[in-house]
């Protein structure tokens, strides 16, 4: 297998792992003004991601740089023709790790109503164009012969990718709050079960036409298969929602989004960013970077992948017990500074 090859899978495999992990936290960040109906319920969702949500986002740095260093003209294109999109992505994560670490700080309501908005939009403009900026990627955009994006903004939101757009989001929100009812305990629980039911149903049909959309316009006869598994990951969980078993719930919708994204990068390969005016298109060839920098990258990935795995594997382990209302403890006044 070709380097450029590996290295397309290794990039596959760092944004899907990327959206499995990030995909609950957006879900809770969306949730939170829905099932968060005091301070102290929307503390109790905010401590269920508290701990791993940093560590979640180092994935999109992962594959952000990777991106870069093995596929530098993708990496190039693609920022130069998301530019406004991807900004949008990153001032929207910013102001939500912001308000992750500020929010406590100040004993007021309006303060931390202020802040709980800002998780919640810095949650769901994330989802909604993560979802818009690969359904483009998958469908083409306007390149030129030199590879430099010739269309508008307007281009980018075409059905397809608004389509793309509100799949992600609904997925992320369905995955959220599965995750809350794994890791919550009493009414928080009973409500995330509810609005998974609602979600799954909702996620079914987004989800189901958008790839349906794709394997019939860009897919391959694998990619049946994985868009069909997609969908029995969403079925399981919709069964084992109904029935309380939050644990296989989470499975079902964490694989329905890892199959998903996998449907995608299959139905891409071997390009990386098609273009719809029959030239400019970048491959896996004429976007990598040279054979000796792929192969120092790939010493590097087999060194520290199975680290940073473990590492990640072990916060999770750590911090897996349930949280409730009761685990909160009264908030305190901060001290006036001398």
């Amino acid at each position: 297998m070709e380097l450029t090859t590996v290295w397309f899978i290794i990039i596959a495999f760092l944004w899907t792992s990327y959206f499995f992990l990030e995909g609950f936290d957006f879900g809770v960040g969306i949730l939170l003004p829905a099932l968060g109906r005091d301070d102290v319920e929307r503390r109790v969702l905010i401590n269920t991601i508290g701990p791993v949500w940093d560590g979640n986002e180092v994935w999109l740095l992962v594959a952000g740089g990777a991106t870069f260093a093995a596929f530098p003209e993708w990496y190039a294109t693609l920022f130069s023709g998301f530019y406004l999109p991807l900004l949008l992505i990153l001032l929207a994560l910013i102001v939500r790790g912001v308000a992750f670490e500020y929010r406590g700080k100040k004993d007021d309501a309006r303060w931390r109503s202020r802040w709980d908005k800002a998780i919640f939009w810095g949650s769901l403009l994330p989802a909604f164009l993560w979802g818009v900026a690969f359904a483009n990627i998958v469908r083409g955009v306007p390149l030129a012969a030199d590879h430099e994006y010739a269309g508008t903004l307007l281009d980018l939101l075409n059905p397809y990718a608004l389509l793309g757009g509100l799949t992600t989001t609904i997925l992320f929100v369905l995955h959220g709050a599965v995750f809350l009812a794994l890791k919550t305990s009493g009414d928080i629980r009973t409500q995330a079960r509810r609005v998974a039911t609602v979600a799954v149903v909702a996620a079914i049909a987004a989800g189901g036409s958008f790839l349906l959309i794709t394997q019939l316009q860009h897919g391959k006869p694998v990619t049946w298969l994985t868009a069909g598994a997609a969908a029995a990951g969403l079925l399981v969980a919709a069964v084992a929602n109904r029935r309380g078993r939050e644990g296989w719930a989470f499975i079902g919708t964490g694989a329905a989004i890892v199959l998903a994204v996998a449907t995608l990068f299959t139905a891409l390969f071997p390009d990386v960013m098609p273009s719809t005016l029959g030239s400019g298109g970048l491959t896996t060839q004429n976007a990598a970077s040279t054979g000796y920098t792929l192969k120092i990258m790939t010493w590097v990935a087999v060194v520290f992948t199975p680290i940073v795995l473990i590492y990640q594997g072990w916060t999770y382990w750590v911090f897996r017990k349930r949280i409730g209302t009761s685990s909160i403890p009264p908030a305190k006044k901060p001290e006036p500074v001398p």
